[in-house]
């Protein structure tokens, strides 16, 4: 017996479209992390949190360029799910980086 082809309808681009939107959310903590750190004087601290951010912000990019590709892709299933390495690094990333956005705020 054979099994019925899956039909994912929209979920993929949903999916998709919320991968994106985190993306732009942690850029735009990245981005009010530098302002941050320049507004108030850069010292050394503050410099070195905001070159974190920077790198966790990468980090996360990346990431999330890898899972918009795989679902980008058709496959006849479906994507692939997204794997437990991908998704432990990409929640690590976001909470590091409000972490250091919020040191740099206090």
């Amino acid at each position: 017996m054979t099994t019925p082809d899956r039909d994912p309808g929209l979920q993929p681009e949903r999916t998709r479209l919320a991968w994106r939107r985190t993306t732009l959310a942690g850029t735009v903590v990245a981005v009010l992390a530098a302002r941050s750190a320049l507004h108030n004087g850069p010292t050394a601290a503050r410099v070195l949190a905001c070159a974190l951010c920077a790198a966790l912000w990468l980090g996360f990019l990346t990431v999330a360029h890898h899972r918009i590709s795989t679902l980008a892709t058709t496959e006849r299933n479906g994507p692939a799910a997204l794997s437990p390495k991908h998704a432990t690094a990409a929640a690590l990333c976001i909470v590091a980086l409000a972490g250091c956005a919020a040191a740099l705020v206090l």
